[in-house]
C-alpha cells in the first residue's frame, strides 16, 4: 500500500489521501490481508511492514521550486522498488501494489513491466492536472486505475478510461455515537480544507457574512499548519513559502475578511478537536471552484451527521442529496441562501446515509473486487482473504 512521501499515515490534520489509506489498510488487515505500508518514517498506523525514504512527511517542501521538488516522489519510488526486489528475492513476492502516488507511482511501476506485481493506482486528483501524462500512459496490461468518483473518470482522457477498472467512493471512520440534534449544535459553519482559491474559501466567508453565520476555517496555508508556523516561515527570508501561490492568494483574498470572531482561521485540526468541530457545526461548507474528484471531508461531515452546503461541481452532486443531506448551489447568492435552510436537514439522515455509503467496510468490499479484477486482467489467480 503506497501512500507516497507527503504526509504520515494517518495524517496529523490535513490529508485526505492519507486518511483513506489509513482506513483501507486497517480494514484489509482485519480481513486477513498482509499489508506493507510505503509512507514516511513517522507514520503511526500498524502494518505488516514499513517502507520509507524519508523520516517525516515532505508536504511542506512542495512550496519549493520545481527543480528542488521533482525528485522527492522519485526517491520514494526507489524505496518502493527496493522493497519489491527484497521480497521477491526472499521468495515472498507481493501479490499486488496499490499505489496512491500521483503520476510517479504508475509510471515507475509500469516501466518494470512483468518484473512488477500487478498494480492498482487510485486517482485522487482532477485528471486534467497532468493530462499530458494520462493521455499517453500505457500500463501494458500490468497497471490499472481506480477512480474516486464516476465524474472524475468521465473527465479523464480516453487512455485512462480504458485502463480504469472501476470507481470507489472515499471512506471515513463512522462515529459510534449518534449525531447531535440540530438544537444541540453550535451556531458556526465549518470549512475544513486547504486554504486556497480552488476551495472557494473567500466565497465561504462572504456567504456566511451575508447569512449572519459565524465561520471557522480549519486547514493549512501553503503547507503550514497554523498561524504560528506561518509567521515563523514568513520571518525566514529563505523559506520557500514566500513564493507559494496559496500564500499570495490567502493574503490578498481571505486574511482581510477575517476578524478573529465571526470569521476566523484556526489552522489544521486533528483528533478530538476535529471530531468536535465536525460534530457541533451547523453545517460544513464546500464552495469549490474546481471539479472536486473525491471529497473526503464531505464524507466526514455527513458521518458526523452534519449537513453539507456545496457548489454543484465535480463529485459533490453524487455525494450530497439536495434537500435531504444538504444543499447544492450554483453561485454565491444561492450558497448564502442555502445557509438559512440547514436547520431543515435531519442529522440522523446524514449519518445513516454516510454509514450506508461511506463506511470502511463498504470501500474495502469494492477495493477487494477491484484487486481481483486487476489480478484477473494481469493473468494472476486470486482468492479473497477471510
Amino acid at each position: 500500500m503506497d501512500a507516497g512521501p507527503w504526509l504520515p499515515v494517518p495524517p496529523n490534520g490535513y490529508g485526505g489521501l492519507e486518511n483513506v489509506v489509513a482506513t483501507l489498510t486497517a480494514e484489509l488487515r482485519a480481513r486477513g490481508h498482509v499489508v506493507v505500508l510505503a509512507t514516511v518514517g513517522d507514520s503511526r498506523l500498524p502494518a505488516d511492514g514499513l517502507v520509507s525514504a524519508f523520516p517525516t512527511g515532505q508536504f511542506a517542501r512542495l512550496a519549493g521550486p520545481y527543480p528542488e521538488v521533482v525528485g522527492i516522489a522519485h526517491a520514494h519510488a526507489v524505496a518502493v522498488l527496493a522493497a519489491l526486489r527484497k521480497h521477491a528475492d526472499a521468495g515472498e513476492p507481493f501479490d499486488l501494489v496499490h499505489t496512491h502516488l500521483e503520476v510517479v507511482g504508475p509510471a515507475v511501476l509500469a516501466a518494470l513491466g512483468e518484473a512488477a506485481p500487478p498494480v492498482l493506482a487510485t486517482l485522487h486528483w482532477d485528471l486534467r492536472r497532468n493530462a499530458d501524462f494520462y493521455e499517453r500512459f500505457d500500463g501494458r496490461g500490468r497497471v490499472f486505475f481506480a477512480g474516486v468518483s464516476d465524474t472524475q473518470v468521465a473527465r479523464g482522457p480516453d487512455a485512462v478510461r480504458r485502463q480504469t477498472v472501476g470507481s470507489v467512493p472515499l471512506s471515513v471512520p463512522i462515529p459510534s455515537e449518534p449525531p447531535l440534534p440540530t438544537a444541540d449544535r453550535s451556531d458556526y459553519a465549518l470549512l475544513l480544507a486547504r486554504m486556497c482559491a480552488l476551495k472557494g474559501v473567500d466565497t465561504a466567508v462572504r456567504a456566511c457574512r451575508t447569512a449572519g453565520l459565524p465561520l471557522v476555517l480549519a486547514g493549512p496555508v501553503a503547507g503550514l499548519p497554523d498561524a504560528a508556523a506561518l509567521d515563523a516561515a514568513l520571518a525566514d527570508p529563505d523559506h520557500p513559502v514566500h513564493t507559494h501561490p496559496d500564500l499570495a492568494w490567502f493574503t490578498a483574498h481571505v486574511r482581510p475578511l477575517l476578524d478573529g470572531d465571526r470569521a476566523r482561521w484556526i489552522g489544521s485540526v486533528t483528533g478530538a478537536d476535529k471530531t468536535r468541530l465536525l460534530r457541533e457545526a451547523r453545517a460544513v461548507l464546500f464552495p469549490i471552484r474546481w471539479e472536486e474528484p473525491g471529497g473526503t471531508a464531505v464524507c466526514e461531515a455527513l458521518a458526523a451527521g452534519t449537513p453539507v452546503v456545496a457548489m454543484a461541481r465535480g463529485c459533490l452532486p453524487s455525494l450530497v442529496e439536495h434537500g435531504r443531506t444538504g444543499f447544492l448551489a450554483s453561485d454565491e447568492a444561492g450558497f448564502a441562501a442555502a445557509l438559512h435552510r440547514v436547520g431543515d436537514i435531519d442529522p440522523a439522515v446524514c449519518a445513516a446515509e454516510a454509514r450506508r455509503r461511506f463506511a470502511p467496510a463498504v470501500m474495502t468490499d469494492r477495493y477487494e473486487r477491484l484487486y481481483g479484477e486487476v489480478l484477473r486482467r494481469a493473468g494472476v489467480s486470486y482468492a479473497r482473504a477471510g
